[in-house]
């Protein structure tokens, strides 16, 4: 038996019989002002972790480690090439400064602060100073637009906004103000601007970060909210997912170190946006609870060019990296090899969605099958990844391709057929989490009615997720529920159909959906985008359905191959799959707010007869 497996698997079966042990001693690895008066207290579905303890997560990352001072806590570079570096103790500095600054003007434990700026280090600095007063955070990702963050500034009853004047992509300048000033007017809001372009709305973030004030961590309590963060459904309004203090402090913590278990040269480039969890958690929270060095790119991975990415790696020798599949294909079609010295690689980490076999296959070729090429698996209501394939904390990567690997300590996983009987290995079905741990958010900002609504169908926590487990505990996630498709009786995830239609080497992307036929219930529909110099033709739609018929069956025959220059997307990157569902079959498509570029839903309308 793989040792590797062997020790994660042994960790596991302990924390699910001993879920209190096994927590109490990853804690007591933490710097308390209090300590708990109880591991955790149920009543399902709410679960109270680390009550009656006193707890802020920026003591833990620096007052608690002056050994830490002089280590390289951020670098930063942009796409022009302007780069920063901040030590621990220069980023401390600034965090104290801008909290002592926050409490001048009126911000206490308790108050929520909204941030809206692009990747900076001040973005950083804000998280943190507002996490050391024991105010929570609210931040919004800044490629919203004004309606979206208006709506998360009044819903999360925020009355004090961080931003910026102005952000940079792909060689543009994005006016941030002008967004900030439709969103806030008529609102009793006080803006602090970071300055880049030499504008100011309210307060300036560089008067505010100049002071060397001290600020003594606010002793907070375990379950008080460290950060609100909405996550956009395909329906209603956003949700507001609440972390606490105490958990989620302890799991940034605990699962980070599991996975990468950092070494004192280690560099960790974190690509995702901090609008989202894997930027609280992976590009912020984690690394730093850890004592890392971690890097951010404002920009693109494909501007100025497609290998600016490798060119990071070799310069600041990275050794993990972490990043969406969306990126890795956006890469895949530029389909360029790197001239770059990648060979620090140990890891790269891929989620937020499925990565597909051939972005799989083009990342290990890339890295000469020299670096671990791996998926892990979680959400914003659980702080990120919950299953992965082992860690360096257990000895190192055991990884089975397609997988999103095994559940971390006290996540217990099941898969359910829809009337919630558990299914044996290699069933798909509905994916649940039958345990609690601190991973989990302790509720939805004003909402419990819909928090209750993740419980109330299986009587566990339902992710909304379709997948199997094999044999071996090791999960396969296949898409979202919503996503199944039902063609003449049979279910088909579309995971399956996309990894069949990526076969054919001209495909750089595709997404499959299931179009309204009066006779089957549905059919399917592949929206499919090509490599860069590439045409479509009569020719290669037939060879796609072709590929698809030997791979996967006759079942998953396609009534059309519809060829597209963009697959409209959020701005996170992820395919707006009902989107396509509902252009397809000729229904309204609803709420676009969160669609990355307008032009390609104008190109789906066009290109589409249904």
């Amino acid at each position: 038996m793989d040792p590797v497996y062997a020790k994660a698997r042994e960790l596991w079966r302990f924390s699910i019989r001993n879920p209190e042990a096994f927590w109490d001693g990853v804690a007591r690895g933490l710097a308390w002002f209090k300590y708990y008066e109880k591991v955790v207290e149920a009543d399902h579905p709410y679960y109270y972790w680390f009550k009656g303890g006193k707890i802020n997560p920026t003591y833990n990352v620096f007052d608690a480690h002056p050994e830490r001072k002089n280590k390289v806590a951020l670098i930063w570079e942009s796409e022009s090439g302007e780069r920063r570096s901040l030590s621990y103790q220069e980023l401390f500095a600034e965090v104290n400064s801008l909290a002592s600054s926050l409490k001048e003007i009126g911000v206490k434990k308790g108050d929520v602060v909204t941030i809206y700026m692009p990747m900076v280090p001040e973005a950083m600095v804000a998280m943190l100073a507002i996490a050391r007063i024991g105010a929570a955070h609210n931040v919004v990702f800044a490629g919203f637009g004004s309606q979206a963050l208006r709506d998360r500034i009044k819903m999360s009853s925020s009355s004090f906004l961080i931003t910026a004047d102005a952000g940079f992509r792909r060689g543009k300048t994005i006016d941030y103000l002008k967004t900030v000033k439709e969103a806030t007017e008529g609102m009793d809001v006080k803006v602090v601007t970071l300055e880049r372009q030499g504008r100011v709305m309210g307060y300036n973030f560089k008067d505010f970060t100049s002071r060397l004030k001290k600020v003594e961590a606010e002793r907070s309590d375990s379950l008080d909210p460290l950060f609100i963060l909405y996550t956009s459904g395909t329906t209603g309004k956003p949700k507001g997912v609440v972390h606490a203090v105490g958990p989620y402090t302890v799991w940034a913590y605990f699962h980070v170190k599991w996975l990468f278990n950092f070494g004192e040269e280690d560099v960790f480039f974190s690509t995702p946006d901090i609008g989202w969890i894997n930027g609280h958690s992976y590009s912020t929270y984690g690394p730093l609870l850890n004592g890392a060095t971690v890097l951010w790119y404002e920009g693109v991975p494909d501007y100025p060019d497609p290998e600016v990415w490798w060119y990071l790696v070799e310069k600041y020798k990275v050794t993990h990296m972490w990043v969406a599949p969306t990126a890795v294909r956006l890469l895949v079609k530029h389909n360029v090899k790197t001239k770059y010295d990648i060979s620090s690689l140990k890891t790269i980490v891929s989620a937020g969605e499925i990565l597909g076999e051939e972005a799989w296959k083009w990342l290990v070729d890339l890295t000469q099958g020299k670096t671990y090429v791996i998926e892990t698996w979680g959400q914003t209501e659980n702080s990120g990844f919950i299953t992965s394939p082992g860690g360096f904390y257990v000895g190192g990567i055991s990884y089975k391709k397609g997988s999103v690997g095994i559940p971390l300590p006290d996540i217990d996983v099941a898969v359910v057929d829809d009337n919630g009987n558990e299914l044996p290995p290699g069933q798909k079905g509905n994916v649940i989490i039958k345990s609690s741990a601190p991973a989990f958010m302790v509720g939805l900002y004003k909402d419990d009615e819909r928090y209750r609504q993740y419980f109330s169908r299986f009587g566990y926590y339902y992710t909304g997720d379709y997948g199997y487990v094999d044999e071996d505990g090791y999960l396969y996630i296949l898409g979202r529920g919503d996503d199944v498709i039902k063609v003449a009786g049979h279910r088909l995830s579309p995971a399956e159909v996309e990894n069949a239609v990526l076969e054919v080497p001209e495909v750089a992307e595709t997404a499959v959906v299931g179009k309204d036929d009066p006779v089957k219930g549905s059919v399917l529909v592949a929206f499919v985008t090509l490599k860069e110099g590439l045409r479509p033709s009569e020719k290669l739609k037939e060879r796609i359905r072709q590929t698809v018929r030997n791979l996967v069956g006759p079942v998953a025959s396609l009534d059309d191959v519809i060829f597209l220059d963009k697959l409209p997307k959020t701005r996170t990157g992820k395919i707006m799959r009902r989107v396509l569902r509902a252009v397809v079959s000729g229904k309204e498509v609803g709420d676009v707010s969160t669609l990355e570029e307008a032009e390609a839903l104008e190109e789906l309308k066009r290109v589409v007869k249904p």
